[in-house]
């Protein structure tokens, strides 16, 4: 396995269309990257959920997923399920979301995620975040949408596990799906792992990137 290295990172940028959907795509590398780049800044939006319970439950979850990192969050109030129907709104947010954070790394959605409000955060993620590294995050849920991810980030066993204990914790208005349980976090990030000869991993979608073949300045472009 050929590993590729983004360097430093000193923020981040975290995107999701409902509140739970950055810890479950990518709460074992928030965990990861946040102890390994101490006082990291990592800004968040999320769009419905503001004003509820599940705003609450956000923020005390992005803290846990991400120690000792100063999150800057916003949470939208956009009806679940309606993104489509306030494009206009969601565009707008994003766009002064954009101004407002100097991200090296942007994760969202991926296109190809069924649910509409996912595949709409993920669509417009690239139109604003154009010159970013743009990584799209798997959402485990009902829909038979599970995608083909080329990139992984590897995780220890103790990482997985903590991820699934802190999805369990801070979500409680989610206890009563049949599929929001550690074993499914588990089983998930366990065949990402088989997929990249580890433990665990969190598999991602690659929007568009540059590469350099060794040193020099020839680079090829993929997308």
């Amino acid at each position: 396995m050929i590993d590729l290295f983004t360097g430093a990172l000193e923020e981040i940028a975290v995107v999701g269309a409902h509140c739970d959907d950055i810890a479950i795509g990518m709460g074992g590398t928030l965990l990861t990257i946040a102890t390994a780049h101490p006082g990291l800044r990592v800004s968040g939006l999320v769009l419905s959920g503001g004003g509820t319970e599940r705003e609450s439950e956000e923020i005390a979850a992005l803290a846990a997923f991400c120690p000792g990192a100063d999150v800057d969050l916003t949470v939208l109030d956009v009806p679940d399920g309606r993104a489509p129907a306030h494009w206009e709104q969601i565009k707008v947010h994003l766009n002064r979301f954009r101004r407002a954070c100097t991200p090296q790394v942007v994760f969202g959605p991926h296109r190809r995620d069924e649910h509409q409000d996912h595949r709409l955060v993920a669509e417009l993620l690239p139109t604003e975040f154009r010159d970013h590294l743009v990584l799209g995050y798997e959402i485990l849920k009902w829909e038979a949408d599970t995608p083909r991810p080329a990139l992984f980030h590897t995780l220890t066993s103790q990482v997985a596990e903590e991820k699934a204990r802190l999805l369990r914790k801070h979500y409680p208005s989610q206890a009563g799906h049949d599929w929001f349980d550690e074993q499914a976090f588990l089983g998930l990030s366990r065949l990402r792992g088989v997929q990249c000869r580890t433990q665990h991993a969190e598999g991602f979608i690659l929007e568009k990137a540059t590469i350099t073949f060794g040193p020099g300045d020839i680079r090829a472009q993929t997308g």
